[in-house]
């Protein structure tokens, strides 16, 4: 048994992942700016724990802190899976929208990681959710020039952490997804039908959470049944 968490649990792949690690009989920790799904689903299975939290502001970060502090004082595994998006020209996109997507997709990451080094420890697993958007080298899409670039920092980001923390063998990877669909994508891209279903992604992810530290470390791998 492992203590996980896992943001933005509320919907989509981070809901899926959340019902299947806890069905495994992991315990695990659920959080989302909002919680009332992931609190009835709290009521069928007794090892998840829900916190509400906006992980863009970093003041609240602490309450994360406090919980495993106070219930396991040590994380086996951390999924960074939530995430920002705007989808409009570059020309349009304003400074503050540009700000808004990386205080997810990447300040939070960040900071999250940082509060949580003190519980994190050997074989522990941390895991963040990036875009094929944010690949060099792979295809782009005009309109996601904040998300697609926030999604290409958070990859160099937990390449960094790998080097600076193997001695502690702490293992940081990220997963480039393809398109999965889910409400953020559906909210993008009105009308765009995804191969892959958040229930087949969110098991790939729960899986290789649990287990890739074995094999991996530093590394980013491409998750899309799609090419390019």
């Amino acid at each position: 048994m492992k203590n996980i968490v896992v943001t933005g649990a509320s919907r989509g792949i981070g809901y899926e992942m959340v019902k299947l690690l806890s069905e495994k009989g992991h315990q695990v920790l659920a959080v989302s700016r909002n919680i009332s799904r992931l609190e009835e689903l709290q009521k069928t299975l007794n090892n998840i724990s829900v916190l509400g939290v906006d992980i863009s502001d970093e003041n609240q970060l602490i309450t994360i802190s406090k919980f495993v502090k106070e219930k396991w004082n040590s994380v086996d595994v951390l999924i960074h899976n939530a995430g920002a998006i705007v989808n409009k020209p570059f020309a349009e996109t304003s400074a503050k929208e540009f700000l808004e997507v990386y205080k997810v997709n990447v300040f939070a990451v960040a900071s999250l990681t940082k509060i949580m080094l003190p519980y994190l420890k050997a074989g522990s697993h941390v895991v963040a959710i990036s875009s094929m958007g944010g690949i060099q080298g792979s295809m782009k899409f005009p309109g996601l020039s904040a998300y697609s670039s926030s999604k290409g920092a958070v990859i160099t980001l937990m390449e960094l952490l790998a080097e600076e923390f193997k001695e502690k063998q702490i293992a940081f990877n990220t997963l480039a997804l393809g398109a999965v669909q889910t409400e953020m994508l559906a909210a993008a891209f009105p009308g765009y039908q995804a191969p892959t279903t958040p229930e087949e992604m969110g098991a790939y992810i729960a899986n290789f959470a649990l287990t890739g530290n074995q094999f991996y470390n530093g590394k980013v791998l491409q998750v899309s049944s799609s090419t390019p």
